[in-house]
Parts: structure tokens; sequence; C-alpha cells
């Protein structure tokens, strides 16, 4: 099937929809609410387990769903080190510059 033009706006205007519903309606519901400590604090683990859920994925997870490390030894090692490097320093930028500096020198030399 062949799209024509307003199918393609229809489908930008769909996802823009998804895209700022999740993000609007939070921010519509607390305006005038204030948000409890324990969801504060709930919150601030949300950021490493998507980010650790998302590693864990592309370093143990092959295409076909099987679990495996072959192929995947220079971001195991880039990754052994950004975590010791984002826990010393709290830094994302230096982390995540020294990880892909890391990850293009091991898969030079490995």
């Amino acid at each position: 099937m062949e799209w024509n033009g307003m199918q393609h706006f229809l489908l930008v205007l769909l996802c823009f929809l998804v895209a700022l519903i999740p993000r609007f309606v939070p921010l519509f519901f607390f305006r005038k609410r204030k948000i409890p400590k324990w969801f504060n604090e709930w919150m601030e683990f949300v950021p490493i387990c998507l980010f650790t859920s998302l590693v864990v994925k592309d370093l143990f997870i092959t295409k076909t769903y099987a679990f495996s490390i072959a192929g995947t030894i220079p971001e195991l090692i880039a990754s052994v080190v950004v975590i010791a490097v984002a826990f010393w320093t709290r830094s994302m930028a230096l982390s995540v510059i020294v990880g892909l500096a890391l990850v293009f020198l091991l898969a030079i030399v490995l």
C-alpha cells in the first residue's frame, strides 16, 4: 500500500500526540499539587533502571533473543570502566565520553 501526503501528515500528528500526552498529563496533574516525598525518592531510581535495562539488553541479548557475550568483549570492558567513572565522578557527560572512546579504542585493538 502506498501512502499519500495526508496519511503521512496524520501519522506525524498521531506520533506527536503519543509523545506529548505522557509528558503533558503529569505536568497538568501536578501543577497545583505537591508531589509526595516518597514519589520523588522512587523516581530517582527510574533513570538508572531504564539505562541498565537498555545496556544489559545490548550487551547480553542477541538478535535472536538468546543470551550471549560473544562479540561484545569491548563493550563489556567499557561498561565496567564507565560504571567506575560514573560512580567516582557522578558526571554523565564524562561517563558517556569515556565509554564511547573506550568502545572505539577497544574495538580497534581487540
